[in-house]
């Protein structure tokens, strides 16, 4: 058995049913889960570990619901910094069929630790390119060594250019192998236990990259074993062309007739959805990993994550492939996640008052991160601060000139200030930043094996 006592936070954000923002706050946790929440005074006084946090805001730890972590090793690729999704996707694949197990594990690592550094203790990631004998094994297992919990999905590609699709053939599989592969990870590595540090969830990467069959035989597979379905869906206007073109649906119509939709799927992007088609997110349970900056950094468009919320949608953050973002900044994405959705509303004419669309507010875009995305991937065991909950939690010390002029509200300060460096993350009970350092990994050395990793990948 093993205690932690945190105490003296400046302002403790729960996130819980009341939203409650305690001064001088605290949390008692044994053995990785939070036993109590409340004013320090009211926590008992001694425990294995004490955190003193004086001066410093505490939150549920973010939870990033879209990324690809192998991305971080063909960041800013010239070819690829100007184009839209299908061009920079035709870019990329042949670089990225290049890739061996160990680019895997060290990318994945890298993407971690910068999710890490903010705020981040729970990551799900879609890998679906398997070349030279990568398995998504090697992402798991490289993942164990940073700490945050990992929801590793197991994507694929089936649908070649010689059968209509995007990708060159060489960087698809074949769709038994697929499905035979994926039971096989989701009986070695999948815990649907509280506390569950890895879940596994299917992920056929994209209408324009699988089959039909495959979808319909990856969601039987997902709800015999009990676990999540997960693809990209609605991103830009040239996949709209391509649904509509090669099977007569819109993307979201096309979904519905291959039995894709449902409390236990998810859909990254969902920028060029209809109100019908909210209507459907919100009647079937669907959940929508909003992902702003790769939205505007592939010029795909604005997602309307106003629309969605006041619909009840279940919505979270994703910072997206780091060749599609170029960084793993949570922070960062949901303080991008308020300012394109207020850019959106003042497009369509709502009044700083209200008006017909009210403006998205801070706390509204860190719910998003917090709650939200713990909906999103299904977790009932993460996302707020209080008893029975993860002891999972970032920590910002608020005396930074970042923050300066901005004390009178550093709920909001987090969110629309510059995004920083958290000075903790625990995951568990666990540090995983401490003092604002990886207390797991070597950076310097990560660097450096990554930058060597992206060279070779790169330049050949």
């Amino acid at each position: 058995m093993s205690t932690l006592l945190v105490k003296h936070a400046a302002v403790l954000v729960t996130m819980d049913d009341l939203r409650q923002e305690i001064p001088d706050g605290g949390l008692f946790v044994r053995d990785g889960f939070i036993e109590q929440v409340g004013f320090s005074k009211d926590l008992p006084n001694t425990a294995d570990e004490v955190l003193d946090l004086t001066g410093c805001l505490v939150a549920p730890g973010l939870i990033n619901t879209h990324h690809h972590f192998y991305q971080t090793l063909t960041r800013v690729v010239v070819k690829a910094q100007n184009a839209n999704l299908f061009h920079w996707l035709k870019t990329l694949y042949p670089i990225w069929a290049k890739m061996t197990p160990e680019h895997i594990r060290i990318s994945t690592q890298t993407a971690l630790t910068e999710m890490a550094l903010s705020g981040c203790t729970t990551a799900s990631d879609h890998l679906y390119i398997f070349p030279n004998g990568s398995r998504l094994d090697d992402e798991i297992i490289s993942a164990r060594k940073v700490g945050l919990r990992l929801h590793a999905t197991r994507g694929s590609m089936s649908l070649g250019e010689s059968k209509g699709g995007l990708p060159p053939d060489s960087v698809v599989e074949s769709e038994d192998f697929i499905l035979k592969d994926t039971q096989r990870v989701i009986e070695t590595y999948h815990d649907p236990a509280p506390g569950s540090m890895i879940q596994i969830a299917l992920a056929p990467c994209s209408p324009f990259s699988v089959t039909g069959e495959l979808m319909k035989q990856s969601a039987a597979m997902a709800r015999t074993y009990g676990v999540r379905l997960h693809t990209h869906l609605a991103e830009t206007q040239d996949e709209e062309q391509f649904c509509l073109q090669k099977f007569g649906y819109r993307p979201v119509a096309y979904m519905e007739s291959l039995d894709w939709v449902g409390d236990d799927v998810w859909f990254a992007h969902s920028v060029h959805v209809t109100k019908a088609e909210i209507d459907v997110y919100k009647r079937t349970g669907c959940g929508v990993a909003h992902c702003p900056a790769s939205n505007m950094r592939l010029a795909s468009g604005i997602a309307p994550i106003m629309d969605m919320l006041h619909a009840g949608v279940k919505v979270g953050i994703g910072v997206d492939g780091s060749a599609s973002n170029d960084g793993s900044n949570l922070i960062e994405e949901i303080r991008l996640a308020m300012m394109v959705a207020r850019l959106k509303a003042g497009l369509q004419g709502a009044s700083l008052s209200g008006g017909e669309m009210p403006l998205m507010t801070a706390r509204q875009a860190l719910e998003m991160a917090t709650r939200g995305s713990a909906s999103v991937l299904g977790r009932k065991d993460i996302g707020s601060l209080e008893p029975g909950k993860c002891a999972d939690f970032f920590a910002v010390n608020l005396n930074r000139i970042e923050f300066t002029g901005a004390i009178h509200d550093p709920v909001a300060a987090i969110v629309f200030c510059a995004p920083v460096r958290v000075d903790y993350t625990v995951v568990g009970g666990d540090y995983v930043v401490k003092n604002g350092q990886m207390a797991n990994i070597d950076i310097e050395d990560l660097i450096y094996k990554h930058n060597r990793a992206a060279k070779i990948l790169i330049d050949g």
